[in-house]
């Protein structure tokens, strides 16, 4: 396995610059366009490469891999007080606890999204 296989790759079609841009979560952000998706994901392999290529010849850490971390689950999210008051009414309307509901709704919302984008799972 090559160490550039190890990081996150996302090609994503840009509304705002009408393209697939490419990136690599928590390291390289936008680097590549262009008008195919393959050509593009081609593209942010071979700026990953650089990029590694780069970080070793300095003596540079490599930062972590997204894909190699621990999820425990929990997150802390503010929100406005009206907002917290009307999910916990709905959580209880629905007979759930409100991290339950609010779970639920999230899940839907992102699984909703990549069906939307074509991409039909979450990662």
């Amino acid at each position: 396995m090559k160490k550039k296989d190890r990081y996150l790759k996302i090609v994503e079609w840009s509304d705002e610059d009408q393209c697939y841009v490419g990136s690599i979560p928590g390291w390289i952000g936008k680097c590549c366009h262009g008008d195919n998706e393959v050509e593009v994901y081609h593209q942010l392999g071979q700026i990953l490469e650089e990029w590694i290529e780069i970080y070793e010849e300095d003596k540079i850490l490599l930062p972590s891999r997204i894909t190699a971390k621990k999820y425990s689950g929990k997150f802390q999210l503010r929100i406005d007080s009206d907002l917290h008051k009307a999910l916990a009414i709905k959580a209880m309307q629905a007979d759930k606890s409100l991290n339950n509901f609010c779970g639920g709704i999230l899940k839907k919302t992102i699984l909703q999204a990549d069906v939307t984008r074509g991409t039909g799972s979450v990662e």
